[in-house]
């Protein structure tokens, strides 16, 4: 318990215990009577704050995410959003768990090592990320996705995201807090038809503050390993 006390910072503490109450009280308050949407974004906040210290835990704790919030996504025909976790968000966060695992620093696996990106880097992303952008786009599209250009944008922000968490560049929260402030668009026309959607608002805002501390931690951790 003293192990686990000391691991995160007296900002860190703050930052995951305002998100939860953050979260819990705009649950209750919305009149949200979906439990699911609660427990994703419980996890999501501590998976946030695990993944900006670098530990591969937080990755694992983003697939169980993931996993609920295709469900959630699915219930508000959010269907880019379901396509986008289920067949994208969701396996390369396997993948990213796995370069993450194989890629410690230092001793143990409670932190991993930050790589920089490269000149084939600055191709692949745009041109894959082009791509799934218009391919997403006409699949969405056949689907009648509600509010189909965000979801589109989504898609684009969450692709980039996922490859630069991959890639282990601290860029990679840049990547999720652009699709953060796409999803809180997204939600915020959801909630316009239905007030229970405001704690999901609420959830990615807290997601927001997170994924920005989490380049500035990112940023600390490559120039404490570049030394």
């Amino acid at each position: 318990m003293k192990r686990l006390l000391s691991y995160f910072t007296r900002f860190e503490w703050v930052l995951l215990l305002s998100s939860m109450a953050v979260t819990v009280a705009s649950h209750f308050l919305s009149g949200s009577e979906g439990i699911l949407s609660l427990i994703a974004s419980l996890i999501g906040a501590v998976a946030l704050l695990l993944v900006a210290k670098g530990n591969p835990l937080g990755q694992a704790l983003c697939v169980v995410f993931g996993i609920l919030y295709a469900v959630i996504s699915y219930s508000y025909s959010y269907y880019g959003e379901m396509l986008t976790y289920v067949g994208m968000t969701v396996p390369m966060a396997v993948i990213a768990l796995i370069a993450w695992i194989r890629n410690p620093y230092g001793e143990g696996h409670t932190e991993v090592r930050v790589a920089r990106l490269t000149r084939w880097d600055a191709i692949l992303l745009p041109t894959l990320g082009a791509a799934v952008t218009v391919v997403f786009y006409f699949i969405l599209g056949a689907f009648g996705t509600a509010n189909l250009l965000p979801s589109t944008v989504s898609v684009t922000t969450s692709f980039c995201a996922v490859y630069l968490t991959y890639r282990r560049s601290p860029f990679y929260a840049l990547g999720y807090a652009a699709n953060d402030i796409v999803l809180i668009v997204l939600w915020t026309l959801a909630a316009l038809e239905d007030p229970s959607y405001l704690s999901v608002i609420v959830c990615f805002s807290m997601f927001l503050v997170n994924d920005l501390y989490g380049f500035i931690n990112w940023c600390r951790m490559k120039k404490k390993q570049t030394n």
